[in-house]
């Protein structure tokens, strides 16, 4: 398993040597939602799209 800090380091190779920080902060932002998504999945923390939209129509009244 690769540590932080090495992730952003093959992440900051990835990228154009012109890039801001503001792109770099991004792409860190982009990649901990990632995870946080797979770890969710991992967990059985998610739901089907069928109940997402059973959930959906009940919210919006139909």
């Amino acid at each position: 398993m690769k540590t932080a800090k090495e992730e952003i380091r093959e992440l900051l190779e990835q990228l154009p040597e012109n890039t801001s920080i503001e792109d770099i902060q991004y792409h860190i932002y982009v990649r901990q939602k990632i995870q946080k998504g797979l770890d969710a999945e991992a967990e059985g923390k998610v739901i089907s799209q069928a109940e997402a939209e059973r959930r959906m129509a009940r919210w919006l009244g139909r």
